[in-house]
């Protein structure tokens, strides 16, 4: 079970509940070991001081912030508890936005925002709310040492919370805008290869190929067999859009094809 990262209590106007936020989502990266190369030997992170020329103990560090060119304030644990917003124990919705008016880019991570014991009557209450208007709710909350501007979305029976990054935190593309009219077959073929892709998000369909490349390489060195390099064929500019496009469909129906057999083979069998 997902541990609690946060406790407190949302309020929306005078209304308020406890909440809990357990993470939703992590990364699962194949992780490599440091070693010496001489030996193979496990390589250790050592904290070192740069005046005394000597290595220290996780005891002997303090956090400090540089003011100026090797002028640092020091803070502690302890002060930075002291001087946490009222966030740190409660998020204020803000204000409501139209689902369709936030920009993912702003999206940071995810968690479970849950009644924080019994199923809360405000809590099932905000959450059928913002169903029926097909309102977000932007509000801020303070942890991991610092203050976040999240998103508070509807999601089945429960409340998902996001954090956001700040509009400064965004970093912009400088991107001249393309041609905004196409010839009409360009776009037709254009439309017909994105309905010829569509089909339901199925999350479950997708996997990290170069982690499994990774893991089959590890096996192959462990029973020390000969690596086999995977071949890929380079892309290649475009030159001919139509032709392009009609070949893309023409290969899209081409695979979708032995599906909709199987398909079709299951239904006569049943």
């Amino acid at each position: 079970m997902a541990s609690v990262v946060w406790k407190g209590f949302v309020s929306f106007g005078l209304v308020s509940f406890p909440v809990r936020l357990q993470a939703a989502a992590r990364n699962k990266p194949l992780r490599f070991n440091m070693l010496h190369k001489k030996d193979l030997s496990r390589v250790k992170e050592v904290f070192f001081c740069t005046e005394e020329d000597k290595p220290l103990q996780r005891a002997d560090i303090v956090k400090g912030f540089e003011v100026a060119k090797g002028d640092y304030v020091v803070v502690t644990d302890e002060e930075l508890q002291k001087i946490a917003p009222k966030t740190a124990q409660g998020m204020e919705i803000l204000q409501f936005v139209k689902a369709g008016d936030l920009d993912p880019v702003f999206l940071d991570k995810s968690y479970h925002m849950l009644p924080d014991g019994e199923i809360a009557k405000p809590y099932g209450l905000l959450r059928e709310a913002m169903k029926k208007e097909g309102q977000y709710a932007i509000a801020k909350v303070a942890m991991h040492n610092r203050e976040h501007i999240v998103v508070i979305r509807p999601s089945g029976s429960e409340l998902m919370l996001h954090t956001m990054f700040f509009a400064d935190e965004i970093q912009r593309a400088d991107i001249k805008a393309g041609a905004d009219k196409f010839p009409e077959k360009e776009m037709q073929l254009a439309v017909q290869l994105i309905d010829s892709l569509s089909a339901k998000f199925q999350p479950e369909r997708f996997h990290d190929e170069y982690k499994e490349n990774v893991e089959k390489l590890i096996q192959q060195k462990q029973k020390g067999e000969r690596m086999r390099p995977i071949k890929h064929e380079q892309p290649r500019p475009v030159t001919d859009i139509l032709q392009a496009l009609k070949k893309s469909i023409a290969e899209s129906h081409a695979k979708a094809r032995p599906e909709s057999h199987a398909k079709s083979r299951k239904r006569t069998a049943a």
